[in-house]
């Protein structure tokens, strides 16, 4: 490559250019490559890891499932009295199917609540108790879930007026 004069050729310093050139952007792909698949693998961990956190935050807290609504039932005594009562529970709302479930038994829920607390006299019902009445629904409503279960069962009114 070098002349007859001991030169080097333009040709020669092209070349030479050309060749850093590939050299340079070579190292800056794989270097690049490198990079990506690196900081791609952090990303997915940290986004599953999110994801799992948040997961465990909802089924830790829950949302509370009040589709049953306040109910009014007469009581069993020969002059009636009145059960006012509001029933709710914590439940998964990530939960698809439960959540599905719990939706289309909102009747059911209320049939068992209706049949149970109008089969009662008013004495009956205070001499129970607010929390033998609750494991009582608690257990009926469980019952007839097929795709999970319900804890804990709260009552945010709950009056017996005879």
């Amino acid at each position: 490559m070098i002349n007859r004069g001991g030169r080097a050729s333009k040709l020669t310093y092209v070349y030479l250019g050309l060749l850093i050139c590939f050299i340079v952007l070579g190292i800056v792909f794989i270097g690049g490559t490198i990079y990506g698949l690196f900081s791609h693998a952090i990303a997915v961990h940290q986004a599953q890891s999110y994801t799992t956190q948040k997961t465990t935050q909802a089924s830790e807290t829950g949302q509370t499932f009040t589709g049953i609504g306040r109910l009014r039932v007469s009581t069993a005594d020969p002059k009636p009295g009145m059960v006012i009562l509001f029933v709710s529970f914590k439940y998964n709302p990530d939960d698809k199917p439960f959540s599905e479930e719990l939706a289309l038994r909102v009747k059911d829920f209320r049939g068992i609540i209706v049949n149970y607390i109008g089969s009662l006299s008013a004495a009956d019902l205070q001499k129970s108790g607010e929390e033998k009445i609750k494991g009582e629904l608690l257990r009926r409503f469980n019952d007839i879930l097929r795709l999970g279960h319900i804890e804990i069962l709260y009552f945010s009114d709950f009056m017996i007026v005879e």
